[in-house]
């Protein structure tokens, strides 16, 4: 999966100068080359981290997705989810605001949420800030 969210930094034109003299001098390809290496480096070095709290609170890390299907399925089964995502968590477009409400108590995503703007709107009280 190659998708990517678009962020916004700002910088000081000291560091911002040195990251085009690096580019310039060959060690990478552009700005954003730069940035994306030192963000992975970063994680690297809290990588330990990152795994334990991912299992403390009980995080799915990578991609979630729940469909119209999975939805039905929860709530023929009268239950109801706590979804917990560190990456991208997906409510499929075919999935209507009173499913969504029947069938999620609650939302915490670290990363993305992508559902269409009536499911967000219906789960809006539902979805905690990390």
């Amino acid at each position: 999966m190659s998708e990517t969210e678009k962020i916004t930094i700002n910088l000081g034109p000291v560091d911002l100068g040195q990251i085009d003299l690096l580019v310039q001098e060959g060690f990478y390809s552009n700005r954003t080359d730069f940035i994306r290496t030192a963000i992975r480096n970063q994680l690297r070095t809290h990588a330990e981290e990152v795994r334990q709290t991912v299992a403390r609170k009980t995080l799915v890390l990578g991609l979630q997705n729940y469909s119209r299907r999975d939805l039905e399925a929860v709530r023929e089964a009268g239950e109801t989810l706590e979804i917990k995502v560190l990456g991208l968590a997906s409510i499929g477009d075919d999935v209507d605001p009173k499913l969504a409400l029947e069938t999620i108590d609650s939302l915490v995503v670290l990363g993305t949420l992508r559902a269409s703007p009536s499911v967000k709107a219906a789960l809006r009280d539902r979805i905690q800030s990390p």
